[in-house]
């Protein structure tokens, strides 16, 4: 169990590395940001179905989105010069609640 929880975690870093790089290719105008892009999203899309033949896929989009949203807001705050505001911070905090919720309590996290 603990490789599929490796699969899904780099496949987390692998789609914020191609989200992060979606934003600095500039609407897929600037080609070395572009191509992480592609690569980011294939790696991670790759190793999320590597992940689903041991848990379930709405477990696993659920980590998959939650820890995402966490770690994307966060590489945009140092990457981007972004701001969070107190709701934007709130609602994360509820994210990962949720899935804090799903991996702790709940019997259907994993097969």
């Amino acid at each position: 169990m603990s490789l599929t929880y490796a699969y899904l975690f780099c496949a987390i870093l692998a789609e914020v590395l191609g989200t992060a790089a979606l934003k600095a290719s500039d609407g897929f105008s600037r080609p070395w940001p572009s191509l992480l892009v592609v690569l980011g999203y294939g790696v991670a899309f790759f190793l999320l179905s590597l992940t689903l033949r041991q848990m379930q896929v709405g477990i696993a989009y659920a980590i998959w989105s939650g820890v995402g949203t966490v770690l994307i807001s966060i590489a945009a705050v140092f990457l981007f010069g972004q701001r969070l505001d107190l709701p934007a911070m709130m609602g994360i905090g509820l994210i990962v609640s949720g899935v804090l919720v799903i991996n702790l309590f709940s019997d259907v996290s994993a097969h």
